[in-house]
């Protein structure tokens, strides 16, 4: 009996998902797109602030001009599913990167099962990331002996494809 069995380090994992508003100035719409953001993922997001000046634009550095909030563990999956469900369950086979990550749009924040349409929000789209990772990534990010992550343990474009449309049932195109 010669049954292959997949080692438990090359087992891919969800890492985290990112949901990003950028408003491009400070003010009442960077709490308008805070506001939206708790409103469909139920954590407080924070802000990100401009890493440079941009005069034509109105923009100082350090002001604040998007909000941010990352989702991991549970809360990730579940509201990964809801997200591909306001995308018809469907994903761009273009929008991976070659380390397993894939990044995608909502133009309308309401297409989101679960939102609800508030007069004094609007409607704002949003940009989604996806992080995948493997059991063994954390020497990127480690303090001390910091090292990269052997080639054969990347996660590759396919993998990544293989493992939403496994997990999440989205159909690549």
């Amino acid at each position: 009996m010669s049954q292959t069995t997949e080692s438990p380090m090359k087992r891919i994992s969800l890492e985290k998902v990112v949901l990003n508003m950028g408003v491009g100035k400070s003010g009442d719409v960077i709490e308008i797109a805070s506001r939206a953001l708790e409103q469909i993922s139920g954590k407080k997001p924070s802000a990100r602030n401009a890493k440079e000046t941009q005069r034509d634009w109105g923009v100082r550095k350090g002001e604040p001009i998007g909000v941010a909030v990352t989702i991991r563990g549970e809360d990730a999956k579940s509201l990964l599913k809801r997200l591909f469900e306001a995308k018809g369950n469907t994903v761009n086979g273009r929008s991976f990167d070659n380390f397993g990550n894939y990044s995608f749009g909502i133009k309308e924040h309401i297409d989101i099962p679960g939102v609800k349409y508030e007069p004094s929000i609007g409607i704002l789209g949003l940009g989604i990331s996806v992080t995948l990772t493997r059991p063994g990534y954390g020497i990127r990010n480690r303090s001390k002996h910091k090292a990269s992550v052997g080639k054969s343990h990347i996660i590759t474009s396919q993998e990544a494809k293989d493992y939403l449309a496994k997990e999440f049932g989205v159909t690549v195109a």
